[in-house]
């Protein structure tokens, strides 16, 4: 099987239909029937803008850079790119091929 990685890029105050964009994001995955994904929170980091955003700040930037990766079969995940899209259009979002170890995905 060819598996793919999908990294998504957005921020903490990303709004999609009233909903964060991370939940939002998340959900259709389930409902797509994705194998799984995770939002990674970043500590640290900036995007094209050049605005500084840490938690080193007294949790002051409240808007941190955030990472849903998704893993699962391109097949699976082609189709759900274009819906990706449409809800992030000006985002960052990466497709890279993946070498899958194992596959228990029991955790």
């Amino acid at each position: 099987m060819n598996y793919v990685t999908v990294k998504i890029y957005i921020s903490e105050n990303d709004t999609y239909n009233g909903k964060s964009t991370s939940s939002f994001i998340v959900q259709l995955l389930r409902e797509k029937g994705i194998l799984g994904a995770t939002v990674i929170r970043g500590i640290t980091g900036y995007g094209p803008h050049t605005s500084f955003h840490s938690t080193k700040l007294l949790r002051i930037s409240s808007d941190l850079p955030l990472i849903i990766e998704v893993v699962d079969t391109e097949d699976k995940i082609r189709p759900v790119l274009k819906d990706i899209k449409e809800i992030v259009p000006n985002k960052l979002v990466t497709v890279q091929s993946t070498s899958v170890v194992s596959n228990d995905f029991s955790f």
